[in-house]
Formats: C-alpha cells, structure tokens, sequence
C-alpha cells in the first residue's frame, strides 16, 4: 500500500489502536502513539496526532489525556459496552445449549473484539454447567434469520421435519413431506427456539423446535391466522406451555404448600394471585394446556403441589400416576 493511502487510513487506524491498546487502566504516550501507527506504515508528528485526537473526539470517541506518574497518556476511557456486560453476554453464549462449540468460540472473539487487549484477557471465562450438550447444528442461526424474514414479509414458510432414530441417526418425519405454515412468533423455552406457527389445513396454532427444520424456504403465500393470534397475549400464552405440546388451554387449579410460591412465580410470574387456604398453604388459578409434561412438571415439585381441580384434570393427573405406577411393578 502506497504511503498516500497509508495517510487516508491514518484515523481509522489511530482509532483501532486506541480501541484495542487502551482503556480506564491502559494508556499510551504520544511516543507510543506515533510508534504504532509506524507499525502500519504510516508517519506521523505531534501536530498532526493531536489534531486527529481531536476529530476522533468530535466522532465521539471518548478519549482522554491524563497524567500518569511522570508520563502523560491518552486513553479511551468510555464503550458502547461496559465490562461487566460483556462478560454476561460470554457467560450466556458458552453456556447456551443452541449455540455450537465453534460458533461460541467466533461470537466470544467478536465481543473480545469490543475491548482493550486487557480487558480481553478477562472475557477468556469458563461457565461449566451440569451435563450441558451443545448443539451440533449450525443451521440455527441461519434458520432463525429466515423465520424472522418471513414474518417481517408477511409469507408462509415451508420446510421439512427431522427427528432422531434409536440408532443416533437424524431422519424426516412422515416420509419427508413438506410442511407449509403461517409463522407469527420465535419463543424460547427450555433453551431451545420454537416457532409458533398457523396451521391452515387444521385452523390450530402449532408449535415446531426451529433446530430441527429442514430446508426452510419463503413462499409467495401471504400470512394466515392473524385473529387466532391477536387474540392471544403471546407471553401468557408461552407461560402456559409446558416443551411446547399444544392443546386446548384450561384453568386449572392448584393448592400448594406456601414454600412453593417461587416455584410458581419463576414459572408464571408476579402477576398470578396466590390466595391463601389456610396458615400453611395457598391457592392459585393458571391457564394451562393440561398435557403429559405439564402432570410432569406438577410431579417434579413434589409432594407440596397438587391439583384440585377441574375434576377431569385432577382425574387426567391421577391415570398418569397409575401408569406411573404400573411401570414400577411389586414395589409399594
């Protein structure tokens, strides 16, 4: 690169050596300054850098000029993300089951990126969680832009859907016929990504875990099922889903021992009442889908939850229990 085209590139560089050399801790002298844009080939005097200190402040760049010991350094002093944020968002990416081992590893570089060469060092964290399985399936992200154009251009969306074989092997459901549906809505439940989607050909809305569609492609068809939708308040409505499994949403009660209030107000949030039955024990009122994995979620609180009611529930909750039950047999 010829030494004119070194001198246009002379801010852009003064900026990426202030972003990725200094921060509130790190500054550097006039002197080091002028030595690392040599590094890129490009000359500079006192006079010119400070006159381009200044324009960088005017772009915004908060950068600052201090005495430090016996020397004095510039630095920039101020982010669009602070630290601490950062390390949350490396926190949540390494830890997110969607997200592959490799793709943690570009996101974390790019959030490195957005700091001090220093500060760097402290984004090289490790959250270890129990038993975590990353994903293997990169397709995601890809997959998840798609669903989001599609909604934004008002189209139906077709795809296939895979599951898992007993032998570990990834196969099309139904033979590998495509599906052909209206999306409205992305949620995420159990660390997963699902989208909630009309079905035309039954009228219900259905859901579909996002990592395991196939071949997602944008049709010319416009959106149906928009008042089935508007009907809903979409994040009551995710409360209310236990892994996503639809059917028809009941009020169902329940009684509960008064230590489990966290338990259900982690699950469906500050606005249920919680009326009290007596000293040691509340009731509350939710609209569910009263499915398998909701009997299951009831039995996996414990012996300080139970359901009261409607009686076709308390029934659907007891034949789950028996089975249960049959599936132990001879033990008491």
């Amino acid at each position: 690169m010829s030494k004119g085209n070194n001198q246009k590139l002379k801010l852009l560089r003064l900026a990426a050596i202030f972003t990725e050399r200094t921060d509130e801790e790190h500054g550097l002298t006039m002197q080091e300054i002028l030595a690392a844009l040599a590094e890129h080939g490009i000359d500079a005097t006192r006079k010119t850098v400070y006159q381009d200190l200044e324009e960088l402040k005017d772009f915004g760049m908060d950068i600052v000029g201090s005495q430090d010991g016996q020397l004095y350094t510039y630095r920039l002093v101020s982010r669009d993300f602070e630290l601490a944020e950062l390390k949350l968002l490396v926190d949540l990416v390494q830890s997110s089951k969607f997200i592959t081992e490799r793709k943690s590893r570009e996101l974390i570089k790019k959030l490195e990126s957005l700091v001090s060469r220093y500060d760097a060092r402290k984004l090289h964290r490790q959250v270890y969680i129990a038993g975590r399985i990353k994903t293997m399936n990169e397709s995601i992200y890809y997959s998840v832009d798609k669903l989001h154009t599609a909604i934004s251009d008002n189209v139906q969306v077709r795809f296939q859907y895979m599951q898992w074989n007993v032998r570990k092997e990834a196969e099309l459901r139904h033979g590998g016929a495509w599906y052909c549906v209206s999306p409205w809505a992305l949620l995420w439940d159990n660390e997963y990504y699902y989208l909630a989607a009309f079905d035309s050909a039954g009228g219900i809305i259905k859901h579909f875990r996002v990592d395991k569609m196939q071949r997602i492609t944008l049709t010319a068809l416009p959106r149906e099922g928009r008042e089935v939708f508007e009907a809903i308040d979409l994040p009551q409505y995710s409360n209310g889903m236990f892994g996503m499994f639809g059917g028809e949403r009941r009020a169902v009660t329940l009684e509960c021992e008064n230590a489990m209030a966290g338990a259900i107000i982690d699950r469906f949030g500050k606005d249920v009442s919680l009326i009290p039955v007596d000293e040691g024990h509340f009731q509350v009122s939710l609209r569910v889908s009263p499915s398998a994995q909701f009997f299951g979620w009831v039995v996996g609180l414990g012996p300080g939850v139970r359901i009261t009611g409607p009686a076709d529930v308390v029934e659907e909750m007891a034949q789950t229990v028996r089975q249960l039950q049959a599936q132990y047999p001879g033990t008491k």
